[in-house]
């Protein structure tokens, strides 16, 4: 088989497995052993097992993702989540929209301790969407507000996402940390703007919290709260990227201080349960069993791919594109974007990145600045159908009333925002490259 029909066999086998509902790493794992005999051979799978243990599975750096995702286990089942929600919702409580932007202020928070968007998501949908309806603010400013913020837990490190993306580039864990910083919290900040000035234009999208509420905490208690509530989280971040970015720590272990940090906040707001604890290992494990499946899946994938000849014809048909280099990044940037209508980050980051990355390299471009552009325009592939993973984690905890045609029209603005933020990182580099420079000397 030519590698020009190699290639339309393996990305449309791709897509009619995952029609069919099959789980994403089998669907890798078979349209790869499939295409290794139509293609370059049965001999290939030798290479590839040979590949899958021999590099994919002994990078060092992906030991960072069980812990990362077994901090956010802990942090998550300690409640601190909720009783920081319920602080930062009192504090802003005159403010109209008040609501909305604790939404987005305490999924930052979330975002830079947990990094899981299915929990942030539903987290938030359980403690903030019912209030939000409660006070009469508009449906899809509130469930919009959730979902777009419950995705920055991909982006702001410390993130899973961006550990599997350093293994599989030239980038640091570290230097990839810095550099998705301050897009994270500008995407944060877009979305809080967003929220004050739709307020601002229509009131009724966001009435304050009645003052006879919010009079019933001091202003004493209140600085107990913050104090109580919102400090600890704030260390576990310190900690964290502290001992990351001034080098006293590798991302590993930076992770395993993570896990020791949020362990403690579980054992002083948790409750402190055996049962509680195994059944967070047992989550933790799950899901990094379900990335490190899609992680052999799509090496065989990939691996099949580039002896066949699809790098080849992939790359010649980004070269072609008119505009030069500014043409061939809208197009892979563009497609990452499609991809995120069918495939989770996972899938994309370990398809898209041993294609693209080469030809980044090849046209001098900043690998680093190029990662970070593909990060953020991940966040769309939580929010846009049909399967945007975002949409269905809302649904399954919104109440009765919140209809999936009124998440698809919520995603709609924050979309917009998205690819703004990736217009501001083309015309301003620096928003990535800066911080690395001056924390690491990047």
């Amino acid at each position: 088989m030519s590698a020009e029909l190699l290639t339309l066999f393996m990305f449309g086998g791709l897509l009619i497995g995952l029609f069919m509902g099959h789980p994403l790493a089998f669907v890798l794992g078979g349209v790869a052993v499939i295409g290794a005999w139509l293609g370059p051979g049965p001999r290939v799978l030798g290479t590839i097992i040979n590949n899958i243990y021999g590099n994919a599975m002994d990078n060092y750096v992906l030991v960072a993702i069980p812990l990362f995702v077994l901090m956010a286990r802990f942090l998550n089942d300690s409640g601190v989540t909720e009783r920081m929600f319920d602080t930062m919702r009192l504090l802003l409580a005159n403010l109209r929209g008040g609501l909305a932007l604790t939404v987005v202020i305490v999924s930052v928070l979330l975002a830079a301790t947990t990094g899981i968007v299915g929990a942030s998501i539903a987290v938030m949908g359980m403690i903030a969407l019912v209030p939000m309806l409660k006070y009469h603010y508009n449906k899809e400013l509130s469930t919009g507000v959730i979902m777009a913020s419950g995705c920055l837990g991909i982006l702001i490190p410390p993130s899973i996402m961006l550990i599997l993306m350093a293994s599989y580039s030239p980038v640091s864990v570290g230097a990839l940390f810095a550099g998705a910083l301050v897009p994270g919290l500008l995407l944060g900040a877009m979305y809080a703007l967003y929220v004050l000035v739709i307020c601002f234009i229509k009131p009724s999208y966001g009435p304050p919290v009645p003052a006879e509420e919010r009079a019933e905490t001091s202003t004493r208690e209140l600085l107990i709260m913050l104090a109580k509530y919102v400090l600890p989280p704030m260390t576990l971040i310190l900690g964290v990227l502290g001992s990351l970015f001034t080098g006293i720590a590798t991302a590993t272990e930076a992770s395993a201080i993570g896990v020791f940090i949020a362990f403690l906040l579980f054992l002083i707001f948790g409750d402190r349960k055996a049962s509680t604890c195994f059944r967070t290992l047992i989550d933790a494990s799950k899901t990094t069993t379900m990335v490190m499946l899609v992680l052999v899946g799509a090496t065989a994938f990939t691996g099949v791919f580039s002896r066949g000849g699809g790098m080849s014809v992939i790359h010649n048909v980004v070269m072609a594109m008119p505009g030069g280099t500014t043409g061939a990044l809208i197009l892979m940037l563009f497609l990452v974007f499609i991809l995120g209508m069918f495939l989770d980050w996972t899938g994309i980051v370990l398809l898209s990145f041993p294609i693209m990355l080469p030809i980044v390299e090849s046209m001098g471009v900043d690998v680093l600045w190029f990662v970070v552009m593909v990060a953020v325009v991940l966040q769309t592939s939580f929010l846009t159908p049909p399967f945007g993973y975002a949409l269905f984690y809302l649904k399954g905890v919104a109440p009765k009333g919140v209809e999936i045609v009124d998440l698809y029209k919520a995603v709609i603005p924050f979309c917009a925002l998205i690819v703004l933020a990736c217009a501001l990182m083309a015309f301003f580099p620096a928003l990535v490259t800066g911080l690395p420079s001056m924390l690491l000397g990047y």
